[in-house]
């Protein structure tokens, strides 16, 4: 058979032009969706992209602290865990509601209905303990997580608890200077890029917007701790020694009308806000209105001799102890006819001060009292300030008037009459009382002339009698120190009218007597043992005195000796211990870092502050579990080779 030779038809160049066909229409293709997503759709897809790699993170500043006269921390602010859930990511309802039920010790019932709310976020607990933490953490459970907050800490427990205040769990100020200054403390928020993996890692956060300070402002009291202390351990012992209901001490710096200390008690605590009842939380120097009795007598003295109705020496009949006004009897306690001016003070007579009074008449004697504050808030500002209660002169009858002059028919405050008495002290002229020191623009320091200089000066003089030997104020003499003084010893109405067997004893303490730095108010609401001023007010008056003079370095080494011991333990009988916390000393401080482990965190606070170190705390809770650096190790520097500051951590428990 013959071999076929026919020729094959090569169809190679057909194909390969197919092929080069087929890639130019996918290549045109794929260039024309590139077009159309870059002009058409590029814009909504970068967004979408940028959504899925990135996201706004926020970082939270810390709340200010609020500092006393000398920089110590009175408020400051500590990390601490908050647990919240998102209710979509949970896998096992049941499981969840057990774990949190039992740990954080909550009731199921509550935690399943957060559980189950619609919801993207709910908080579960806020601010957590440390052990409670570390349970979850363990737990792992999905949908659940930790995030960290700043809860309110008060280093120095109840110390002027009134006047600081306390936060609510969301960090906003509710009373005292928490919530006057609740904006300037507060802090606020900064927003930041971070970008995540496919994963949700996070690789880095942008340095964008990190010079901008999130934290809030500082405050700073014209209150001193030290002084702060001595005026509430004093105030406790005689609350116990005399069962008394309530009690307040003020203490003012003359020259500037800063007020140094500002102790009530009950004391409050805000570290412990939940436990605590509206009366604790009372700043009673501010708010309580109380018929203030024999010490109202010096102003009163001062508005005669400024009117030249009479002079130290001038006579007067105190009628043997028994005066009828109207329908009234007025009784002294110690009884005398005539008497020079400067001895009715002395001795306190209110029938000789009643006839001084009604000799100057209300209409002028109202007209000092206005001018020097009574009847109207003192305006530090603080929430609740009460004006007191002064009535118009055209409604006194000449009982009121009576009344009025030695301290009845007429409600002041603590700060009134302190009010009151720092125009004595400066010559005269009024002046503002004030809390803070910054913000400066709180300070006030407005000034009238009320009695001249040498009137002042003559009152003063007068008062510095009632603390010598035979006066009503001996018992806060203090040796070696001139002091002006005045009791007071009133009765408290009965709710059921009249006046009842009640009393609010009393004392003011001008020292030094002929140019006052120190002015001193004692109030001692109720005391069961004694009612008179002298016996239950003056030793507290005494006490602060002495003890505030030795913090200054102005008393003599055996005073000085005396004012460092405590009261006895006996003195505090029926007191809380908490009361009876011993003076803020900071352990000593030598070239390497103290073990603080153990310590209270106000001590621990102390001891950085001296360093000019302010600490970084973590957790919850009033003593040192841990620190950083450790105990050993030579003190941080100012600067750390990054350029960045050394911290020095503490975490509480």
């Amino acid at each position: 058979m013959a071999k076929d030779n026919t020729r094959r038809t090569d169809h190679s160049g057909i194909k390969m032009g197919f092929v080069m066909a087929l890639f130019s229409i996918a290549l045109g293709a794929l260039w024309f969706r590139t077009g159309w997503v870059q002009l058409h759709e590029g814009d909504a897809l970068a967004e979408q992209a940028s959504r899925q790699s990135l996201a706004a993170e926020y970082e939270y500043g810390e709340r200010g602290r609020i500092l006393d006269r000398n920089g110590e921390m009175l408020a400051t602010s500590v990390e601490a865990q908050s647990v919240f859930a998102r209710p979509h990511k949970i896998e096992n309802l049941d499981v969840a509601c057990d774990v949190l039920s039992r740990d954080l010790k909550l009731s199921r019932r509550d935690v399943y209905r957060k559980l189950k709310s619609r919801k993207k976020f709910v908080w579960i607990k806020r601010q957590i303990t440390d052990r409670e933490a570390a349970a979850l953490t363990r737990a792992d459970l999905k949908g659940v997580r930790l995030t960290t907050e700043h809860s309110r800490i008060y280093p120095n427990g109840h110390l002027a608890g009134q006047l600081l205040g306390f936060t609510d769990i969301d960090g906003r100020g509710r009373e005292g200077v928490e919530h006057l200054f609740d904006k300037l403390l507060s802090p606020s928020k900064a927003e930041f890029v971070v970008q995540r993996d496919a994963t949700g890692r996070r690789l880095y956060l942008d340095a964008h917007g990190r010079e901008i300070n999130v934290n809030g402002k500082d405050v700073r009291l014209t209150i001193d701790t030290h002084i702060q202390h001595a005026a509430e351990q004093a105030l406790a012992n005689s609350i116990a020694k005399y069962d008394a209901r309530a009690g307040i001490v003020l203490v003012v710096d003359v020259a500037s009308g800063d007020i140094l200390a500002m102790a009530s008690e009950p004391f409050f605590n805000p570290n412990t806000v939940r436990s605590s009842d509206p009366a604790q939380r009372r700043l009673r120097p501010l708010t309580d209105i109380y018929e203030p009795g024999s010490t109202m007598k010096p102003l009163l003295f001062a508005a005669a001799i400024q009117e030249g109705l009479i002079s130290p020496d001038t006579l007067i009949d105190c009628e043997n102890g028994r005066w009828r006004v109207a329908n009234k009897v007025i009784r002294d306690t110690h009884p005398a006819r005539w008497l020079p001016a400067h001895k009715v003070l002395r001795y306190s007579s209110n029938i000789g001060t009643a006839k001084i009074g009604m000799e100057l008449g209300s209409g002028v004697y109202y007209d000092y009292l206005t001018k020097l504050g009574f009847g109207e808030k003192t305006d530090l500002g603080m929430p609740g300030e009460a004006a007191g209660i002064l009535r118009s002169p055209g409604s006194w009858t000449s009982v009121d008037l009576a009344a009025i002059s030695f301290g009845q028919s007429i409600g002041v405050t603590a700060v009134q009459l302190a009010k009151g008495f720092l125009c004595l002290a400066n010559q005269g002229a009024t002046k503002d009382l004030n809390l803070i020191l910054v913000p400066e623009h709180m300070r006030r320091n407005a000034s009238i002339q009320v009695f001249s200089p040498e009137t002042a000066a003559t009152v003063l003089k007068m008062m510095e009698e009632v603390v010598q030997e035979d006066g009503t104020g001996r018992s806060a003499r203090i040796e070696g120190i001139t002091m002006a003084g005045k009791t007071g010893t009133a009765q408290k109405a009965s709710k059921k009218g009249g006046y009842g067997d009640q009393y609010l004893s009393s004392f003011v303490a001008l020292v030094p007597a002929e140019e006052p730095e120190l002015l001193v108010i004692t109030m001692i609401d109720e005391p069961q043992k004694s009612p008179y001023g002298s016996m239950v007010a003056a030793p507290v008056c005494r006490e602060v005195t002495v003890r505030t003079l030795a913090y200054h370095g102005q008393l003599s080494e055996t005073l000085h000796a005396d004012a460092t011991v405590s009261a006895p333990a006996s003195a505090l009988s029926g007191a809380s211990l908490e009361k009876a916390v011993p003076m803020p000393v900071a352990p000593s401080v030598k070239d390497r870092v103290p073990n603080m482990k153990g310590l209270p965190v106000r001590r621990a606070l102390e001891t950085l502050a001296g360093m000019g170190i302010v600490p970084v705390l973590k957790g919850q809770g009033m003593t040192v579990t841990r620190q950083e650096p450790p105990a050993g190790q030579p003190w941080p520097g100012n600067r750390t080779k990054e350029g960045t500051e050394d911290v020095f951590v503490l975490w509480l428990s």
